[in-house]
């Protein structure tokens, strides 16, 4: 009877050890599928909307020409940007850059562009002037936005090849979406220093002789020696509107106006031969599409 009584007690004394794990196993959760099964169900949804387009402008012919001396020009368009986030904004004087600081309301990258060339021989009123060679200018940007519609950007480059002084920028735009259609527009600021203005505005003593000696060839009067200075370029404003046909295609068109000032303004061959009035048109499309990221 002891020895029965005993190995109820143990038996007792088991079941009671075990009895809480057995119920908390039974609160436990199925088990998880491998990540590996997980990912044959289901792939990874693309976490990139690549942007590709292109776009075509009519430029002043040259800086300071009249307005209604054109050059057309085209270049692609390309950009980044995760899934979800609405399509990047871009104004119609941006440099080409990306960000690679992401804030969310601030953004900071590389900012690079172009001076084309400048060829006397093309219009009759450069004759006598010399070529200036093309230019590359490099810097950086930054973007900031106070509130979602309203944009503030500042750019700062230097000048290499044709052109060697420094250009900063201050861009303001109102960017409003009206269902498929999206507005912006907004003033324009440039400031540049004397390296930079000097090569397009400048005359030297051997460009003003030559400009008198082509006088018959020309029939314009010629220009006198001028020095262009460095400080405000020029200041103007600029619009742009924009259309997605749906999530992939999209459209825009813009046109800039920018009123060349100070020394710019002031050089003869503004004054006799060209425009303070800058005019600029473009038109352009784009297609985005989706895409894993490649890291």
């Amino acid at each position: 009877m002891a020895n029965r009584l005993m190995r109820r007690w143990v038996v007792g004394l088991l079941l009671a050890s075990v009895a809480p794990r057995l119920a908390g196993a039974a609160d436990l959760p199925a088990a998880s599928p491998p990540a590996n099964a997980a990912a044959a169900y289901a792939p990874a949804a693309p976490d990139w909307i690549v942007t590709i387009g292109a776009e075509a402008r009519a430029i002043p012919a040259w800086y300071g020409a009249p307005t209604d001396k054109f050059s057309f020009t085209g270049a692609p368009l390309f950009s980044i940007r995760n899934k979800g986030a609405p399509p990047d904004f871009f104004g119609p004087l941006d440099s080409f850059g990306f960000p690679v600081i992401n804030l969310g309301q601030v953004k900071i990258g590389p900012a690079f562009r172009i001076n084309w060339e400048r060829k006397a021989g093309d219009y009759t009123q450069l004759y006598g002037l010399g070529n200036v060679d093309f230019a590359v200018q490099a810097g950086a940007f930054i973007d900031y936005w106070p509130i979602p519609w309203l944009r503030l950007r500042g750019e700062v480059r230097q000048g290499i090849g044709g052109e060697t002084g420094v250009s900063s920028d201050l861009y303001l735009d109102a960017v409003v979406p009206v269902g498929q259609w999206r507005f912006s527009a907004g003033p324009r600021l440039t400031l540049q220093t004397t390296a930079a203005i000097s090569p397009y505005f400048s005359v030297t003593p051997a460009q003003s002789a030559a400009t008198f000696a082509l006088v018959p060839v020309t029939g314009l009067a010629g220009l006198p020696t001028y020095h262009a200075g460095g400080g405000l370029y020029d200041y103007g404003v600029g619009a742009q509107v924009e259309y997605f046909f749906n999530d992939q295609w999209a459209a825009h068109a813009f046109t800039e106006y920018q009123r060349l000032t100070n020394s710019a303004a002031d050089s003869p061959l503004v004054t006799e031969r060209g425009s303070p009035n800058q005019l600029t048109f473009g038109i352009g499309a784009t297609y985005a599409f989706s895409m894993h990221p490649l890291w």
